[in-house]
C-alpha cells in the first residue's frame, strides 16, 4: 500500500491524501492548532478506518456463512493519552447488526474473528489501546 499526503498550505493545516487506489481524502486540524475545521482530524480518520475495517470483516464473515445480514453499524468511542504521543488508550466498538434471523453466536463469532485474526487496524491499535466490543441485533 502507498499513500501520498500533501499539505494544502492555503488552508492553514489541511492535508490531502491520495491513496494508492487513486482516492482522495481530506484532513484538517482543529482551529486551536491552525486548522479551519474543514475536514476530519487525522486521528479521527484512523478511528473511522478501524471501524470500517472491522465492519467489513463482520459483514463478509456473516455473508460467507450465508446469513441474511442487511446492515452493520459500528459506533466507535475512544480515549487518548493525555500527553504526547496521544495514542489511543481505550476503544469501544458497539456493533448494531441488522438481518433476518441472525444467530447471536454467528455475530459474536464474526466480531471475535475480526478482532483476533482479520482486522489489521484494530489488531495494530490493540498494541496501545484496550479494545472492547459490544453488539446488538436488529431483526430486519
Amino acid at each position: 500500500m502507498e499513500c501520498t499526503i500533501n499539505w494544502v498550505a492555503a488552508s492553514g493545516m489541511a492535508f490531502m491524501a491520495e491513496t494508492g487506489s487513486g482516492h482522495v481524502l481530506m484532513m484538517d486540524g482543529a482551529p486551536d492548532g491552525g486548522g479551519r475545521n474543514l475536514a476530519p482530524r487525522p486521528m479521527e480518520t484512523v478511528l473511522a478506518g478501524t471501524g470500517a475495517c472491522t465492519a467489513y470483516d463482520v459483514v463478509l464473515i456473516l455473508k460467507r456463512g450465508r446469513h441474511a445480514v442487511t446492515g452493520c453499524q459500528v459506533k466507535v468511542t475512544s480515549e487518548r493519552a493525555a500527553t504526547d504521543p496521544k495514542v489511543f488508550t481505550r476503544i469501544n466498538m458497539h456493533f448494531i447488526v441488522t438481518g433476518k434471523a441472525l444467530p447471536e453466536a454467528a455475530v459474536e463469532r464474526a466480531i471475535q474473528m475480526s478482532h483476533e485474526k482479520y482486522c489489521s487496524a484494530s489488531i495494530m491499535l490493540a498494541k496501545t489501546a484496550e479494545i472492547t466490543t459490544s453488539h446488538e441485533l436488529v431483526e430486519a
